[in-house]
C-alpha cells in the first residue's frame, strides 16, 4: 500500500508543500520525505523556529530528556504528568530534542518515538540562522515595542512588527515568503521579547 502525508493544499497555484510518501512493506514501512522544492531543505523552512526560541525550551528539553525510557511511542500526555510541564511546554520540548536528534516522528503513527543519534544540541542554533541571528537582535536591544506593534532595527532599517497570527514584519524577506517558510528573524526576535515580557511580570507578581 502506498500513503501520502502532508498539509492540505489549495487549488490551481498553490505553493508546494513538504510530503512523505509511505510504502508498506512485509513487516516493514519505507518512508521517503520530500521538502518542496529541490533548493529547499527542512531546517531551514522555519515552522518550528518559535518554539525553539522559546526561552524555557532548552530547560524543559533536559527534563523531559531525563524521562525518556526508549519507549516506541511517547505521549505527550504523559510526559506533561511525569514533568509537571503544560503539554504546549513538553511539544516544545520534544521540537529541541528533534532537532538535536533524541526524538523522531512517526508519522504513520502520528506519534513521536525515542532515539539517539550522534548530534550536539549545539546543532540547534547553528542549523537555524535565523533563531540565532533574532537572539542577536534581541540581547542587542534591537526590539522596542510601539504599541500593538514592534520596531526591530536591523541591518537595512527599522522594520515594523505586528503579532497578529503568525506575525508580519516590513522586511524585504517576509514580503518574498509571507510567513510561509516560517517566522523572518525580526518577527521571531519580536515573539521572544513578548514572551520574556510576559514572563518578567508573572514573577513580579509573585
Amino acid at each position: 500500500a502506498l500513503r501520502v502525508y502532508g498539509p492540505a493544499v489549495g487549488g490551481p497555484g498553490a505553493q508546494p508543500v513538504a510530503s512523505a510518501w509511505e510504502v508498506e512493506l512485509p513487516g516493514m514501512r519505507l518512508t521517503l520525505t520530500l521538502s518542496p522544492e529541490p533548493a529547499r531543505g527542512f531546517s531551514g523552512e522555519g515552522a518550528v523556529l518559535g518554539d525553539l526560541a522559546s526561552d524555557q525550551a532548552g530547560g524543559d528539553a533536559d527534563l523531559v530528556a531525563a524521562l525518556l525510557a526508549w519507549e516506541p511511542r511517547v505521549e505527550v500526555g504523559d510526559l506533561a504528568r511525569e514533568s509537571g510541564l503544560t503539554p504546549e511546554r513538553v511539544r516544545a520540548a520534544l521540537v529541541r530534542l528533534g532537532t538535536a536528534g533524541r526524538i523522531g516522528y512517526d508519522v504513520a503513527e502520528a506519534a513521536y518515538f525515542h532515539r539517539e543519534l550522534p548530534y550536539d544540541t549545539g546543532r540547534v542554533e547553528r542549523m537555524n540562522p535565523r533563531l540565532r541571528d533574532a537572539r542577536a537582535l534581541l540581547d542587542g536591544d534591537r526590539v522596542t515595542p510601539d504599541g500593538d506593534r514592534y520596531r526591530v532595527a536591523g541591518g537595512g532599517g527599522t522594520y515594523q512588527i505586528r503579532l497578529v497570527g503568525d506575525g508580519t514584519c516590513t522586511c524585504e524577506w517576509w514580503a518574498k515568503h509571507r510567513g510561509g517558510r516560517g517566522p523572518c528573524k525580526h518577527v521571531l526576535a519580536a515573539q521572544m521579547h513578548a514572551r520574556r515580557t510576559v514572563t518578567a511580570e508573572k514573577e513580579a507578581v509573585r
